[in-house]
């Protein structure tokens, strides 16, 4: 049974696998990253690490939104990147049982960002996939702009 980490973002519940979360914590202001792509919105420092903070909702299709302190960062591995997804809300842990989770491709092959759709009692919760967030372009260019960042 899959183990997953519901969040809010613009609305609508998303999910991404509960071993690839790190941890949770309320959103703080991120550095600009000269050079990053796009899709980074600027690095945090968490412990002494530098995690670039990435906008899901730009990813996803969905409008822009303000940062709001009751927002929060999710903590993730994106492949071997750790990452900070910046999402309305973290909601819930929830386990789904195995055949409750359809492979995307069965439904919609070529879906990038997708894992899975999993079939819950009040709908479908659309599982994301961390592993590709990134494409290889923009995690060289993140790589190169992280570079840039002189250590202390």
């Amino acid at each position: 049974m899959p183990d997953l980490l519901t969040f809010a973002l613009g609305g609508q519940t998303f999910a991404v696998a509960a071993e690839a979360v790190a941890e949770v914590t309320r959103l703080v202001a991120a550095a600009l990253l000269p050079g990053a792509p796009t899709i980074v919105e600027g690095v945090v420092n968490l412990r002494g690490t530098l995690v670039p903070v990435v906008d899901v909702r730009h990813r996803f299709g969905l409008p822009a939104a303000e940062l709001d302190p009751d927002q929060h960062l999710i903590i993730a591995h994106a492949g071997p990147r750790l990452v900070a997804l910046r999402v309305d809300r973290a909601l819930d842990f929830l386990t789904v049982p195995d055949d409750a989770v359809m492979p995307v491709e069965r439904i919609a092959p070529g879906t990038r960002l997708v894992a899975g759709l999993a079939r819950l009692p009040d709908g479908v919760l659309v599982i994301h996939d961390l592993e590709r967030f990134l494409s290889l372009g923009e995690a060289q260019q993140l790589d190169a702009a992280l570079e840039g960042v002189p250590a202390r």
